[in-house]
């Protein structure tokens, strides 16, 4: 027959249990008190650009929702990467977010002769939040006008084509060079500092021909000066009915798809991470956000945090495999 329990060991054991409870309750609490502060969102290129245009617009909804300040910061540099850092060495409760992507997420880091963190590990991925395609850009006084006449012409007269983008690394420059492994064609890439000066100089006929973002595709080509041959994506486009994919105009199998999504520091408290994605699809949810977004050529997209987190360890194992193969660097 058990010893009764004394009174001094009764009050210890409850003692033990109350602390334990409190300990389990603590993070469910510092959830639903969370945001009690400003939210800081990290932007890993110039204002101005893809990845800052996205990053207002969800900052401002989030504002309105959350109760608190979100501030984008731009922190510009080494393909992205000096924001991941930011992000990646904050502190792990929630008010440091990055608006990443493809380009800074999951191609820079594989880049990088050097990373100071672990792009799997450091950085915890929210949701996507917006996906778009590149269209095949061509100075309109060039002899081709469609895909495969552009890959014939390629292969007539090797290394005599050049086509530009907007920064070695960048994901122009990987959509030029995962053409160029398709399609067989020896082409000679001509990076810039920027997409806006790689138009203009297309449009000029100093460069054939460019893989650039849709909405300034659009606006060049509706100068005249060039011409629209195709789009990166897996099927055509909504605002692009009439122009057809890279693959059905020439160069089977081909696909390069971008996106935009948001994280945050790695380690962070799972309701956190739950509370941020839930904000995410409601904003993107919103009919006016998705018409900002698709004003950009952006098709409003979002995902839950893990199945974010597995289409980034599947995208860094891809790029990993194919960048192998090819002539690139961040410098």
């Amino acid at each position: 027959m058990p010893a009764p329990l004394s009174r001094r060991r009764f009050v210890f054991c409850a003692t033990l249990l109350a602390l334990g409870s409190a300990g389990l309750a603590a993070p469910a609490a510092a959830a639903d008190a969370w945001p009690s502060q400003p939210l800081r969102m990290l932007v890993g290129f110039a204002p101005g650009g893809a990845n800052d245009i996205v990053a207002r617009i969800i900052a401002k909804e989030m504002q309105q929702s959350l109760g608190q300040p979100v501030v984008v910061d731009n922190r510009a540099g080494a393909g992205g990467l000096i924001a991941s850092e930011l992000l990646a060495k904050a502190p792990k409760n929630g008010y440091t977010l990055l608006l990443g992507s493809i380009g800074n997420n999951t191609i820079a880091p594989v880049l990088a002769t050097k990373l100071s963190f672990d792009p799997r590990k450091d950085i915890e991925p929210i949701s996507l939040v917006a996906e778009s395609g590149n269209a095949l850009l061509v100075n309109a006084k060039q002899p081709y006008s469609t895909v495969k006449e552009l890959v014939e012409a390629a292969r007539k007269a090797p290394g005599t084509i050049n086509y530009a983008s907007s920064g070695n690394g960048s994901t122009l420059h990987l959509a030029g060079e995962l053409f160029a492994k398709q399609a067989g064609v020896n082409i000679v890439h001509i990076p810039y500092k920027g997409n806006s000066q790689a138009i203009q100089d297309v449009s000029a006929g100093q460069v054939q021909v460019i893989f650039s973002g849709i909405p300034p595709a659009i606006t060049s080509a509706k100068t005249g000066q060039t011409r629209i041959l195709a789009v990166t994506t897996p099927r055509r486009l909504k605002s692009l009915p009439d122009v057809p994919t890279v693959a059905e105009a020439g160069v089977p199998g081909y696909a390069f798809t971008s996106w935009y999504g948001l994280f945050t520091t790695g380690g962070t408290d799972p309701a956190i991470v739950a509370r941020l994605s839930q904000e995410v699809r409601k904003a993107i949810a919103k009919p006016e956000v998705q018409a900002q977004l698709a004003a950009q050529g952006l098709e409003p997209v979002t995902n839950d945090p893990e199945s974010f987190k597995v289409q980034i360890d599947r995208e860094l194992n891809r790029w990993t495999r194919d960048i192998k193969t090819m002539n690139i660097g961040l410098n």
